[in-house]
C-alpha cells in the first residue's frame, strides 16, 4: 500500500472534468465549490449523505444536544437566579427529535440542489479510483485532470473482548437513541467523550467516564484538563482515569465492563456505552490500494505541503489526511487542493498550519490556538506564561459563570503571542481575538490598547494582556517618572 504500484497508466487525451472530488463532507464541499467558483468543471461524488459527518453525525447534532443539555441545567439551577421552577421534566425523545430538526434546517446548505446551482455536478454512489485520471461511479467511468480525496474518517472501535456482543454506541449511531440511558458509560476522555458525557449527565443519566490514560484531555495542558475535570465531577460525573477496559460482558440484567487498574480489576455496570476513543481515516475500498497511495503510520493518507499524495494530480484534504480532525481545518485545506490543482503549473501554495484554533464544547469550553505549554516543552521553544482567572471578571460574576481562566504563552521578553488557551463559557468565541492577533502578527500590547465593551466575557482577553503588562513594567523608567513628579510637589 505504501509503494507506488508499477503500472503503466494511460493518460487520456481529453477529460470530462478538471476536478473530481470524492466525499461531500466539509472538505469535499469546499473543494468543489471553489473549483466551480473558479470556472472549472467539477464533479462531487457522495455515496451516503451530503454534508458528511459534520452535518449528520458530528458537529451539528452534538452542538444541538449540548444546547438542550444547557437548557436543562439552567432550568434545574433557576433558583440560583431567584426564579422558582417546579416539576422539571425532560422528554429525551423530544430532545433527540429536536436534534434531527436542526440537521434538517441546516441540510439545504449542503444539499445537492444547492451545489448543483453553484455549478457542481453532484453524483450519488460509491467512487472507485481506477487510474490517476479515472473514477468509476456505479457503471459509469469519468475522466478528470485532478482528483481530490475527501472521504473523511469513522469512529475507531478498539478490539476489546466482548465489545462486539454489546449494542454499543459511537458518534455515528448515537443519534438514533430515543430513550435516555439511566447508567451511561463513556469510553474515552477526548472531546467527543467529554462533550457527550456532560450532555447526557445534564439530561439525567448517571455518567461514568473510563479513560486508560493518566488524565482527561491528553492534548491540552494539565491545568486545563484539571479545571474541566473539576467542573464535570462537580456535576456528578464519575471520571476513572488509568482504567483500561479489557472485557465487556453481556448479562441478563445489566451489561458491564471489566477494567484493569493498578494491577487489579474492577467491574462497572451500564445500560449504554459510547465508544469515543478516536477516529480512523476512511481509506478502504475506493481503489487506493490499487494505486498504491501512501499512508502514514497512523493510517491517514500521506500528503505533502501542497496537499498532494504521491500522485501529483491526486490531492487529499480533511480527516482522511489530517493532521487536525477539525471541520474548519478541512475547509482550510480544501482551498489549497482547489487552487494548487487548477493553477499549480503557474504557482503552488504551501498549506499554512501556523495559526490553528480548536475547541472542546464542554462547560467550560476549552479553546486553544497555536502552542500550549506541552508543545513548547516538546520542541524546546522558550516561553512565558500569563494567566487571568475568570472568577475576577464582572460579566462572568453577573452570569454565575465565574470559573475558568485565560492563559497566554508569549516569547521570552516579548508580547509576541505563541499560543493561547481559554477555559470559560463561550471560549470558542473568545479565542478568535487571539487567532486574529496571531494571524496579523499583533501582540498583547495591541489587545491591551483595544477598547472592549463592558461588561463582556471578551474583557478577559484585555485583562490578561494587562497582567502581562504589569509583569513587564519598566521599573527603571517608573522610578525616574516618580522622581519627576516629586519635583513639583510641596513637601
Amino acid at each position: 500500500m505504501n509503494r507506488k504500484m508499477n503500472i503503466q497508466w494511460k493518460r487520456p487525451k481529453k477529460f470530462d472534468y478538471n476536478m473530481v472530488v470524492i466525499g461531500a463532507g466539509s472538505a469535499g464541499l469546499v473543494t468543489s465549490y471553489l473549483c466551480a467558483a473558479l470556472k472549472a468543471k467539477v464533479a462531487l461524488i457522495e455515496k451516503d449523505k451530503m454534508g458528511g459527518d459534520c452535518l449528520n453525525t458530528g458537529c451539528v447534532p452534538s452542538k444541538a444536544l449540548i444546547k438542550s443539555a444547557k437548557m436543562a441545567k439552567a432550568v434545574k439551577n433557576a433558583s440560583d437566579y431567584g426564579i422558582a421552577v417546579n416539576n422539571i421534566e425532560i422528554d429525551f425523545a423530544k430532545v433527540m427529535q429536536r436534534v434531527q430538526s436542526v440537521i434538517k434546517k441546516i441540510e439545504p446548505h449542503d444539499s445537492a440542489h444547492r451545489y448543483s446551482s453553484l455549478g457542481v455536478d453532484c453524483l450519488s454512489g460509491a467512487a472507485e479510483i481506477i487510474s490517476p485520471w479515472e473514477v468509476k461511479v456505479g457503471d459509469k467511468v469519468i475522466t478528470t485532470k485532478n482528483i481530490t480525496i475527501a472521504t473523511g474518517a469513522s469512529p475507531f472501535v478498539p478490539p476489546i473482548v466482548g465489545l462486539d456482543k454489546i449494542d454499543f454506541l459511537t458518534s455515528n449511531n448515537l443519534w438514533q437513541l430515543r430513550e435516555l440511558p439511566q447508567e451511561f458509560l463513556v469510553l474515552g476522555a477526548g472531546p467527543i467523550g467529554l462533550e457527550m458525557a456532560q450532555a447526557f449527565s445534564r439530561l439525567g443519566s448517571k455518567v461514568t467516564i473510563v479513560e486508560r490514560g493518566a488524565r482527561i484531555m491528553p492534548h491540552e495542558d494539565e491545568d486545563v484538563a484539571s479545571e474541566v475535570a473539576k467542573r464535570l465531577q462537580k456535576e456528578g460525573i464519575k471520571i476513572l482515569t488509568e482504567h483500561k477496559a479489557v472485557e465487556f460482558k453481556c448479562n441478563e440484567d445489566k451489561n458491564s465492563v471489566l477494567c484493569e487498574v493498578e494491577g487489579a480489576h474492577c467491574e462497572i455496570g451500564f445500560d449504554k456505552v459510547l465508544v469515543a476513543v478516536g477516529r480512523k481515516a476512511n481509506v478502504q475500498g475506493q481503489g487506493f490500494e490499487k494505486l498504491g497511495l501512501k499512508l502514514r503510520a497512523n493510517g491517514t493518507l500521506e500528503t505533502n505541503h501542497y496537499m498532494q499524495t504521491n500522485y501529483k494530480n491526486i490531492y487529499a484534504c480533511g480527516d482522511v489526511t489530517g493532521p487536525y480532525q477539525l471541520t474548519h481545518m478541512a475547509s482550510h485545506q480544501a482551498w489549497y487542493c482547489a487552487v494548487n490543482a487548477l493553477f499549480g503549473k503557474f504557482k503552488k501554495f504551501k498549506v499554512d498550519y501556523s495559526v490553528v484554533p480548536w475547541c472542546t464544547y464542554t462547560d467550560p469550553e476549552v479553546a486553544t490556538v497555536g502552542k500550549n505549554e506541552m508543545a513548547c516543552r516538546l520542541d524546546g521553544t522558550p516561553y512565558e506564561v500569563t494567566k487571568y482567572s475568570i472568577d475576577d471578571l464582572d460579566r462572568a460574576i453577573t452570569d454565575n459563570t465565574d470559573y475558568g481562566f485565560v492563559k497566554v504563552l508569549t516569547a521570552k521578553g516579548s508580547d509576541k503571542i505563541l499560543g493561547a488557551t481559554v477555559v470559560a463559557v463561550n471560549a470558542g468565541e473568545l479565542i478568535t481575538e487571539y487567532v486574529s492577533s496571531m494571524k496579523h502578527n499583533k501582540g498583547l500590547e495591541s489587545i491591551l490598547a483595544t477598547i472592549h465593551s463592558y461588561p463582556t466575557m471578551a474583557e478577559a482577553n484585555k485583562y490578561v494582556a494587562g497582567v502581562w503588562k504589569k509583569n513587564h513594567k519598566p521599573e527603571g523608567l517608573l522610578k525616574l517618572v516618580e522622581k519627576f513628579h516629586s519635583l513639583g510637589r510641596v513637601k
